[in-house]
């Protein structure tokens, strides 16, 4: 018997809770989102790609806004959707009541998407798996507006672009931009076709226990080519450990954050090697897969015990963009390291304009000094190290310089254009530096935790230019002990709970006492005293920071504090993450242990996949915490959080230019049996055992001594 359902409008199921509002910044929470490097796809679990920021999207162009299936007249109930892995992802959904003879659905849907650099793959299957023989129509609705992603993060809805054939097969559609091309290719070719309406449609017929399979397959591309293109194959700049605790949580949360990892990279065609070009991680998609200066320096920093190749490649890309010259316009000076590069300028509906090129930060400049500096100790080889180190200077040279121009000795940041970014720290959003009452801090401001990273990367570069017998070092090292005096003297209030630093100085040298997560930038930089050091860990586990599941970005106390705002109040895993590891070096086991076991549990509740940020409600409000709705998942930073949380628990530290390694685990006994294989030092493995009974051991590199205080 045939069951043949005759064709009638039909357009795929109900889009989800989130639906996009025009104008307004689409939301993510539960978007599928899959990456490779400089392409992302976005969709919602039933796999549909209609609206808001859904899309196939090639370096930061929209190339498809529209990829919908449709079986005509049968409902598709979607029962399955979501990652395999980070480039793929997979959907199930069953055509009610087509075939069925029992309650059991009779026929299903399975869509597999896979995406590679340029390229959307996606598959349809269609099972039997019922007693008749069944027939129906399956469209495939497609359409592009060729946006680009500053317009569809905010909201902008655009007109589709008509779209042409590929051939007179009537095989494919195609679209085509001023710079930007791209072509839709379904195989086997489809039984109808109507152009002028962009659907592909296929007549099928089924036997019992068969199957029918259809392959779209989308590229995209620039006519000038990548801007960052996607790295060779088989080049990862790290190498991937192998981890296995009692916890399977935490294996779980470093696999897919390594997963991830690998496919946020991008390399820079300046390199000198095209076969072997420099790699870096881009910040995170969807909005900002592109290099980020202060964002791919983290990152790379954190992935340091898997090797120094990606800190490599990340300080050398950085490098050749280094200001040379002073131009208002884009915030360069001389030694300046840049925020972000994008192929257009980027403009929103706030009146932000930033140009291609845009040096607007203030904390790139000491972040790249520190990591050439802990890349050193990492066992970066010292003919990679040299000829980096006349840019080491010229970042020197424009702390200093900054400083000395700011009238109090300070790094401050103010916008000089009217239309960049106001904070330029990484809280950079309007409203993010405050006083304890909610006043705004006005600009110029010195942020803490630039004066904590100034120190280290003054120290740092004093420890490089000694090493390498250059002049400077004890200067230096002057200059690091006069801003600490500085710190110390004008940053630190009180409140009901004792002492602690402002996040930051205002124009006229006023301390904005609002109570941050910035303390635990300060931990382990060598800024502070034992005893302040102390007090500051006391405050990041106190219940109005300490939310269960990471740092609130802003004390739950303070005026202003929102657990959805940006920075006022938002939990981002990499700032949690910095504190757990600044509180170890500070010699404060204990409560990071507290402040990773939060992570982790957070980890557990975005799938192992933590995003950019999430809201700050608190454990007390419910097992999880709620996302933030437009965050970016996967992000670099968050994702390399899971490194720098076990190389906390590890008690990692490496000085290959003095000979050692050590190995001090504090909190990782919460996870033993644990062995970590597979980590580098000094170009060479490291393996780490904590036993059940607290046990080390340590199998390190020949020439290495290893440290175990």
């Amino acid at each position: 018997m045939d069951t043949h359902v005759k064709p009638q409008d039909a357009d795929g199921p109900a889009r989800s809770s989130a639906s996009a509002v025009p104008g307004l910044q689409p939301f993510l929470h539960d978007a599928v989102v899959i990456v490779h490097a400089p392409s992302l796809a976005v969709s919602r679990a039933d796999g549909q790609l209609s609206e808001g920021a859904d899309g196939f999207y090639h370096g930061d162009r929209r190339a498809l806004a529209r990829l919908t299936v449709s079986t005509e007249g049968i409902p598709l109930a979607p029962v399955q959707g979501g990652l395999r892995g980070a480039d793929r992802a997979d959907f199930r959904a069953v055509l009610r009541g087509l075939g069925e003879t029992t309650p059991d659905p009779a026929v299903a849907l399975h869509r597999r998407r896979r995406l590679s650099a340029g390229r959307l793959e996606e598959t349809f299957e269609l099972t039997n798996s019922g007693t008749e023989h069944v027939r129906v129509r399956m469209t495939v609705h497609a359409g592009t507006d060729l946006a680009a992603m500053e317009q569809v993060k905010s909201g902008q809805v655009l007109p589709p672009l008509p779209q042409q054939a590929l051939d007179a097969g009537g095989t494919g559609l195609s679209w085509t931009g001023a710079d930007f091309a791209v072509t839709l290719v379904g195989e086997p070719a489809p039984t109808a076709l109507r152009l002028t309406t962009g659907h592909l449609a296929y007549d099928i017929s089924l036997q019992p226990g068969a199957a029918w399979s259809m392959t779209l397959t989308c590229t995209a591309a620039y006519t000038d080519g990548d801007r960052f293109p996607a790295p060779p194959h088989g080049q990862l700049p790290w190498q991937t450990p192998r981890i296995r605790s009692a916890d399977r949580g935490l294996d779980r949360w470093l696999e897919q954050s390594l997963t991830d990892l690998d496919r946020l990279r991008l390399t820079d065609p300046r390199s000198p090697a095209p076969d072997r070009p420099d790699q870096f991680l881009a910040a995170g998609a969807p909005w900002y897969l592109t290099l980020f200066g202060r964002d791919s320096l983290w990152a790379a920093r954190m992935l340091l015990p898997l090797g120094t190749r990606l800190a490599s490649g990340t300080l050398r890309t950085l490098a050749r963009r280094q200001g040379t010259a002073t131009d208002p316009a884009t915030e360069e000076q001389p030694g300046k390291i840049l925020h972000e590069v994008r192929r257009d300028s980027l403009r929103d509906n706030g009146g932000l304009l930033l140009p291609p090129v845009y040096y607007g930060t203030v904390d790139a400049t000491p972040l790249w000094i520190i990591l050439l500096h802990d890349a050193w100790r990492w066992g970066l080889p010292p003919e990679e190290v040299e000829p980096l180190l006349p840019h080491a200077e010229s970042a020197l040279a424009w702390m200093r310089d900054q400083a000395e121009a700011s009238g109090d000795g300070f790094l401050k940041y103010v916008d000089h254009t009217g239309q960049g970014l106001s904070n330029q720290g990484w809280k950079d959003s309007d409203d993010s530096i405050r006083f304890r009452d909610g006043r705004l801090a006005a600009a110029p401001i010195a942020l803490c935790e630039v004066q904590a990273y100034a120190y280290e990367a003054a120290c740092g570069g004093a420890s490089l230019l000694r090493a390498f017998g250059r002049a400077g070092a004890e200067e230096w090292q002057e200059w690091a002990e006069r801003l600490a005096e500085r710190f110390r003297g004008r940053f630190w209030v009180e409140d009901a709970y004792g002492p602690y630093p402002a996040v930051a100085l205002d124009r006229d040298g006023r301390p904005a006492d609002a109570v941050t997560s910035g303390f635990g930038h300060l931990l382990g930089t060598g800024l502070l005293n034992g005893e302040e050091s102390a007090l500051l860990a006391a405050r990041l586990t106190g219940r109005d920071l300490d939310a269960g599941h990471g740092l609130r970005t802003l004390s739950s106390g303070s005026v202003g504090f929102n657990p959805y705002g940006y920075h006022t109040g938002s939990i981002w895993p990499h700032d949690t993450a910095i504190a757990v590891h600044g509180l170890v070096r500070a010699g404060f086991p204990d409560a990071a242990a507290s402040l990773a076991s939060g992570l982790l549990t957070a980890s557990a509740a975005f799938d192992a996949r933590l995003p950019e940020l999430f809201s700050g409600h608190g454990s007390e409000a419910g097992p999880g915490p709620a996302p933030y709705p437009a965050s970016c998942r996967p992000q670099a930073w968050a994702a390399a959080s899971s490194v720098l949380v076990l190389q906390a628990a590890l008690g990692l530290h490496a000085d290959v230019p003095a000979g050692t390694v050590t190995v001090a685990p504090g909190f990782a006994r919460a996870y033993a049996p644990l062995t970590v294989t597979g980590l580098q030092v000094g170009g060479d493995r490291l393996d780490v055992t904590v036993t059940a009974d607290g046990a080390v051991h340590v199998s390190a590199p020949r020439g290495l001594t290893v440290l175990a205080p």
